[in-house]
């Protein structure tokens, strides 16, 4: 997905930017980090080790992606080609990112004509996967009333990616987590 879906480049100029300031560092730090990314580090804990020992920083590795995690999501952008309306969009993220061949069927709110926490969404996507609603399956999404109320009254388990974009919400998910690799940590334990 990334620079192809989306522009992760101009996401990553933009954290960089951030980055630097937050951290008082000078205009040649952002040369730095964006050389130091174009290096093409696979895994950002090594990024973050370097960008640590450089900048002499006190926060952790761990610390510092963490905070890269938190931001970048809404640092990046669609590209143009992909923004034809809601159904459109959702329908090429589905189909260019190879989801569609990874998941056994799937509902777009756009193309069925209601909307999340309406239960009839979640009773189309049972459908579609040859299953009916009920304690075995589950919800996992960023939204407390969308996602979350929406799963819960459907009958699901409910696990909720919590960005901090909802501070003091009640909820009732049965679990929270701050990314989407958490949430796949808790469906696979729990299969």
């Amino acid at each position: 997905m990334d620079n192809t879906l989306v522009n992760l480049d101009e996401a990553f100029q933009a954290w960089t930017a951030e980055f630097v300031e937050e951290h008082g560092l000078g205009h040649e730090a952002v040369e730095w980090l964006l050389d130091l990314d174009r290096v093409g580090y696979p895994h950002r804990e090594v990024f973050f080790g370097k960008v640590r020992e450089h900048f002499a920083l006190s926060e952790s590795v761990g610390e510092l992606w963490s905070g890269y995690r938190q931001l970048m999501p809404y640092l990046v952008r669609c590209r143009p080609e992909v923004m034809n309306g809601t159904a459109d969009n959702q329908l090429g993220k589905i189909q260019r990112t190879g989801l569609a061949e990874a998941v056994d069927a799937y509902t777009l709110s756009g193309l069925e004509g209601i909307r999340k926490p309406d239960v009839g969404l979640f009773e189309i996507a049972a459908r579609r996967c040859g299953t009916t609603l009920g304690a075995e399956g589950w919800m996992v999404g960023d939204h407390p009333v969308a996602d979350i109320s929406g799963g819960r009254a459907a009958g699901l388990r409910t696990v909720w990616i919590d960005r901090g974009t909802w501070p003091g919400e009640e909820h009732q998910a049965d679990h929270v987590v701050t990314d989407v690799l958490q949430a796949m940590e808790i469906l696979h334990d729990e299969r």
